[in-house]
């Protein structure tokens, strides 16, 4: 399917929304769409049988920190069906980092935007477990974030480093090569 074909079939789909088709080095079809309309062109992607996307394979984002808009959720999907790859975009603002969720439209959606939400801070209204994924709880920040601090100085909270001396190292690599033979 070429891209021309699936703007108009979107078009056709979801009146009203507006579409932007971004350049690409892969030959995959890049569309951006808003995040107000994202669940009803999620839907008919999904849903319609000439688009039928209906594996959603990836969902990260990008920071362009300092720029606005700040951040750009990636979903990536796949139509088996049709043989197609789609690269469907959407841009958020650092003050209003937020989307609607897509989990009921492809279940896949639950842990990569638990994902995103976690190392990014983009929060995905009404998605069923928003809890972090990756981080521990008790975790400060949004580590993918450019504006993120690189060296950070965090107290263990679970357990302690194991200190080992170097005469104890080498007696410990020393008996596993004899172990090995």
């Amino acid at each position: 399917m070429d891209a021309d074909a699936l703007l108009a079939s979107l078009q056709q789909a979801v009146p009203g929304a507006q579409f932007e088709r971004a350049p690409t080095i892969d030959l995959q079809t890049v569309v951006y769409t808003s995040r107000d309309t994202l669940p009803d062109v999620a839907r008919a992607l999904r849903d319609r049988p000439d688009l039928a996307f209906r594996l959603l394979a990836e969902l990260t984002a990008a920071d362009y920190w300092p720029a606005e808009p700040r951040f750009e959720l990636v979903y990536i999907l796949v139509s088996i069906a049709n043989r197609a790859r789609l690269r469907l975009k959407v841009r958020l603002n650092a003050d209003d980092a937020r989307v609607a969720t897509v989990t009921d439209i492809w279940p896949a959606a639950n842990w990569l935007e638990r994902e995103v939400w976690d190392l990014f801070g983009i929060v995905f209204d009404g998605h069923p477990d928003p809890r972090r994924l990756l981080m521990p709880e008790d975790w400060d920040g949004y580590p993918l974030r450019k504006d993120y601090p690189v060296q950070i100085r965090k107290t263990p909270q679970t357990s302690q480093p194991l200190q080992v001396t170097e005469e104890e190292f080498r007696a410990s690599v020393m008996k596993d090569r004899l172990t090995r033979g």
